[in-house]
């Protein structure tokens, strides 16, 4: 930021702004990590491409010693350290970032899992072997000094290893984790998913919830909740009960936190329903994306700082950071200025907890605990009727996020719109007939590459032209589980395209990406915050997810499905009579 600019927003910031920044407390109590006079300067002067850079980076010795050093200088230049000796100033007290981390080998990885047998094509089943062989790489493992002086680090000290998405995430990622546990359960490495789990319902039992990742300016805001459905997926290879008895009442106590911190009130057709949504009531910068989040905030009235960034870090809560869905009805929504995530009830989040609720009842069952089991009952079929009444549009075919302010549903599509056919919640059996028109009413089945995260393209990466692994799960799964033969067909179309998409590109690079960017025959993505990143835990999980299903009829080298509706409808034709046989 130049001149007069940069000194005005650090004014502002460290002055003047000093009212609205005590409004909201905040990301964590870290003087380093989270706020303070260090953190503005070092992440305002851009002393690294990425502000995530200097955040994982650990102290060279204690942190008081850092602050006193840092206030000395800081005061002696009249709170603006030139460049040269701020950037001295950190090489001098700072290590380089992934210090606090070794790679790690899981124990449990052994060559051939069984699932690549089922894989017919020899070009998939050699690509599915690569992908197997990368869990290797994602490997971390904590260094003891994290946990015996944990003020010295931004990292959030694990017991056990993990695996980790890959590129500029080198932690643990909440919802990230779901998908990369699906892959690795495929790849018959259950300890390596128990260890997983165990690092999640410890942060659980110490936090109240499961932080964003593993990092402490993460730790005032979460992410999809699918802690439950990992330990049901955990018990279903590997039936220990024992580890659920355990465990039950740290589940339960994440869901109350999601009771207690992000529910919301919504009046429809004069009654009162119970629903969920992202919210995250810290202030300053997001300590990651600093100086965009400062520089955002100066394009806005001061009075309104503290808000924007809340609204930044319920966007990152979400895992959609950012979209236009969290834009949407805001006063110049192709501008991140106008984010108001916490404003709408989102579709997939309640989907997500409504799944929880009924795997906990499950769970409960299962243990013999029936008035538990029945409270989760209860509360999944209080939540059912919420969903149908605030988010189900019967005409459109699907469901809506749900506009608090401006009380009525967003119409545009994401691929978010259709979690709760995912998730088992719907009551109606004939949704998936109604999915599946929705889905070609919106032209999404003509898309050859993979399904659009949106159809607005706004620069954001969780927008068009961008198509997501796990929302490509969403659909494909939820479309895949139902009876209608003509929906499982579609699923499978979907499917291929999403697998040559992967496979062409990695045939090209030698690599896995964490987005793709659909709109000229399938590339890495782009857009948003950061450059495309590979690794990729959830996009591995999700192609050895459907190789696992389809890997007797997926291909390699199959033309692209272009699904336009009286193709599809041709192409479907034979199962539909089928279908109408008497039986």
């Amino acid at each position: 930021m130049p001149g007069r600019t940069w000194e005005l927003c650090l004014l502002l910031l460290l002055g003047l702004g000093l009212r609205s920044q005590e409004a909201l407390p905040p990301p964590c109590e870290s003087e380093i990590y989270c706020h303070g006079e260090l953190l503005h300067q070092v992440q305002m002067a851009k002393l690294y491409q990425d502000d995530k850079q200097f955040v994982d980076m650990p102290l060279s010795v204690a942190p008081e010693q850092v602050l006193q050093t840092f206030t000395e200088l800081s005061r002696g230049h009249n709170h603006s350290i030139p460049r040269e000796q701020l950037q001295a100033f950190v090489q001098e007290h700072f290590q380089d970032k992934g210090q606090e981390l070794q790679p790690w080998t899981p124990a449990d990885w052994k060559d051939s899992p069984q699932f690549l047998q089922k894989i017919s094509d020899g070009k998939l089943r050699a690509w599915a072997g690569q992908l197997h062989q990368l869990w290797k790489k994602l490997g971390k493992k904590m260094k003891p000094e994290v946990l015996s002086h944990p003020e010295r680090f931004s990292l959030i000290y694990s017991d056990h290893p993990f695996i980790v998405p890959g590129g500029r995430f080198v932690e643990f990622y909440y919802w990230d984790s779901y998908w990369v546990m699906e892959g690795l359960l495929l790849s018959e490495m259950a300890e390596t998913v128990k260890g997983m789990l165990q690092n999640f319902l410890d942060l659980v039992k110490t936090y109240g919830h499961v932080p964003n990742g593993g990092r402490v300016y993460y730790l005032q805001r979460s992410q999809p909740p699918l802690l439950t459905l990992m330990m049901d997926r955990y018990l279903t290879h590997t039936n220990n009960t024992a580890f659920l008895q355990e465990n039950i009442e740290t589940l339960a106590l994440e869901l109350d936190f999601w009771t207690k911190n992000r529910t919301v009130s919504v009046s429809v057709g004069g009654k009162n329903y119970l629903l969920n949504r992202y919210y995250v009531p810290y202030g300053g910068p997001r300590p990651e994306s600093y100086s965009k989040d400062a520089e955002l905030a100066n394009t806005l009235p001061e009075g309104d700082w503290e808000a924007l960034w809340a609204e930044l870090k319920a966007g990152a809560e979400s895992g959609w950071d950012f979209s236009s869905r969290w834009l949407i009805g805001g006063p110049n929504p192709n501008s991140l200025s106008s984010i108001r995530t916490s404003k709408l009830v989102p579709v997939d989040l309640n989907a997500f907890l409504c799944q929880a609720e009924e795997l906990m009842s499950n769970f409960y069952s299962r243990l013999g605990n029936e008035s538990q089991a029945m409270k989760y009952r209860t509360l999944r079929a209080q939540r059912l009727a919420a969903l149908n009444a605030v988010l189900w549009d019967e005409e459109a075919g699907a469901w809506f996020d749900y506009d608090l302010e401006n009380k009525k549903k967003n119409g545009e599509f994401y691929p978010s719109n259709l979690t709760p056919l995912w998730a088992g919640c719907f009551s109606d059996s004939g949704v998936a007939d109604k999915a599946l028109k929705y889905l070609e009413d919106s032209q999404i089945l003509t898309y050859q590459y993979g399904i659009p995260t949106s159809l607005q393209k706004t620069g954001q990466q969780w927008d068009f032209p961008n198509a997501w692994a796990p929302l490509q799960d969403l659909v494909i799964r939820g479309l895949a589980k139902a009876a209608l033969p003509r929906a499982q067909e579609v699923a499978f179309q979907l499917a291929q395209n999403w697998i040559r998409t992967n496979f062409d590109v990695y045939s090209q690079k030698s690599a896995m990406y964490e987005k793709y960017d659909i709109s000229n025959g399938g590339q890495p993505g782009g857009g948003g915050e950061y450059e495309v990143q590979e690794g990729f835990g959830w996009t591995n999980g999700v192609v050895l997810m459907l190789l696992d299903r389809y890997g007797d009829r997926l291909t390699s080298g199959t033309q692209l499905a272009f699904l336009e509706p009286h193709c599809l409808a041709a192409a479907l034709l034979p199962s539909l009579l089928l279908s109408l046989l008497p039986q």
